[in-house]
């Protein structure tokens, strides 16, 4: 079915067509959505997921970290949290109140800055928590939904429910719950500080990422799982990747698990590098590295 402009009505966000998703991915490359929202806010998006017909696919980005684009761009809808869900609030039991648009450096500063340990892995994922959420993102031992309590979310009709950790397949980098629900606040639990200074292990857990990781370049964060018992960046560089690239797409001299874009790359060009190296390190190693980030969109290499 075709989506037109004119078949929504009472919209208060803005709605484009052909919106070049390179403007939206921290990697800096990707094609055109079809369909681009940014709701005005929660009430108008759920209006607009009302209106959106249901064989039309729909996509939620955030920050646009930990996502690749392909070139020929997403088909369907893309709706943009970023900015829109942006609510965080301090309750009672050591509890936060976090809407998907929140940054997750802005979750651990402020539960650092209440009292509370347990939050400042989040320091070091550059992505909204809807993210986190949605892939169980981590960092220095820490996971997101081991401080879950229960979360919001909409489904396609616009409706809002609970849900709990109960309701979904929770793994190492990996969230399965219902098809067509879309997370839009969770509550977290942390620890009371005895005696830690969490502003000072974020400062510290910061410093570490910028000497170790590539922070001043367009990158994903990490692009493949560690397996188990061992490191991605360590089989990487094993491998002799370090510094390869193909196209504009580089590994980073840094860190063997972070691809960069140096000079104008294209998804293709990312995507390849990345197929390069799994296969490569599996010929070699036995072992089959699974990409943490999302690939979406049309078309394949």
């Amino acid at each position: 079915m075709t989506l037109y402009a004119n078949q929504f009505v009472d919209l208060r966000g803005k709605l484009r067509q052909n919106e070049p998703m390179s403007a939206h991915t921290s990697w800096r490359v990707g094609g055109p959505a079809e369909w681009f929202y940014e709701p005005a806010d929660v009430k108008d998006l759920r209006l607009f997921l009302r209106q959106v017909p249901n064989n039309i696919p729909i996509f939620w980005i955030g920050l646009g970290s930990n996502l690749l684009v392909r070139d020929a761009g997403i088909a369907g809808v893309v709706i943009l949290t970023a900015g829109l869900l942006n609510e965080i609030n301090i309750l009672d039991n050591n509890r936060l109140f976090v809407e998907a648009g929140v940054s997750c450096a802005k979750v651990a500063r402020l539960a650092a800055r209440a009292g509370l340990t347990g939050s400042e892995f989040l320091a070091g994922i550059p992505g909204t928590f809807g993210g986190a959420l949605a892939m169980n993102a981590g960092a220095w031992g820490g996971e997101t939904w081991s401080f879950v309590r229960d979360v919001e979310i909409l489904d396609r009709q616009g409706q809002r429910h609970h849900r709990y950790p109960k309701d979904y397949e929770l793994g190492y980098r990996s969230v399965k719950g219902n098809k067509d629900e879309w997370f839009i606040a969770a509550t977290l639990e942390f620890f009371p500080n005895q005696g830690e200074d969490g502003k000072a292990k974020i400062k510290e857990l910061l410093k570490e990422r910028a000497e170790k990781q590539p922070t001043g370049l367009p990158t994903c964060g990490s692009v493949f799982r560690n397996p188990p018992g061992d490191y991605a960046a360590r089989l990487v560089e094993q491998d002799g990747w370090k510094g390869r690239c193909v196209g504009g797409a580089c590994v980073s001299d840094k860190h063997a698990n972070f691809i960069v874009n140096r000079n104008s790359a294209t998804a293709a060009d990312i995507e390849t590098l990345i197929e390069q190296i799994r296969a490569s390190v599996e010929q070699n190693t036995g072992i089959s590295l699974i990409p943490e980030v999302r690939i979406v969109g049309n078309g394949k290499i």
